[in-house]
């Protein structure tokens, strides 16, 4: 095959989409593997169709914090992992940890996985259902408002805040 100009520009174009197609796989294992050696595993029912919509629909910023990208089924994540979203998780039953509401949305705090510089948050009779954890002093109420609006379409079994 002779190396004139149109197979020239054939190759390069081939070569250069191979390159960027590379590049983003590698960029999206790199968060992958950043995100599991950082403690992030996928949910049970990550897979479940419900999460997908909510870690593609999720907001672009929350709490003040730009989302970045993760290739984890039912995964989003703001900033340096500050705010962490893991949707399929086992739904709460009933508890006494302390639940309220939020734009129609039930939420528990998980006081058991909840420190002082981190609160760990479950949506409550939702299946799947979605916890969503703040390291630090994020600004918790703005994103559950936030959050609250791609989590209601799942249908709500129970609630854990009486509806007047």
């Amino acid at each position: 095959m002779p190396w004139n100009r149109p197979n020239r520009l054939a190759l390069t174009v081939v070569g250069c989409a191979l390159l960027a197609g590379t590049v983003v796989t590698g960029y999206t294992l790199v968060n992958a593997d950043a995100d599991a050696a950082a403690g992030i595993r996928p949910a049970a029912s990550a897979n479940a169709p419900h999460c997908h919509r909510i870690a593609t629909s999720a907001p672009a910023s929350l709490g003040g914090l730009a989302r970045r990208d993760s290739s984890l089924p039912g995964i989003a994540v703001w900033g340096d992992r500050a705010i962490v979203l893991r949707c399929g998780v086992t739904p709460p039953g009933p508890t006494s940890d302390p639940c309220f509401a939020v734009d129609g949305v039930d939420w528990v705090i998980d006081t058991a996985q909840s420190t002082r510089g981190r609160k760990v948050i479950v949506t409550y009779g939702r299946v799947p259902a979605t916890q969503v954890v703040f390291e630090g002093g994020g600004q918790t109420d703005a994103a559950l408002v936030d959050l609250s609006r791609i989590v209601a379409p799942i249908r709500q079994t129970s609630n854990c805040v009486e509806t007047g």
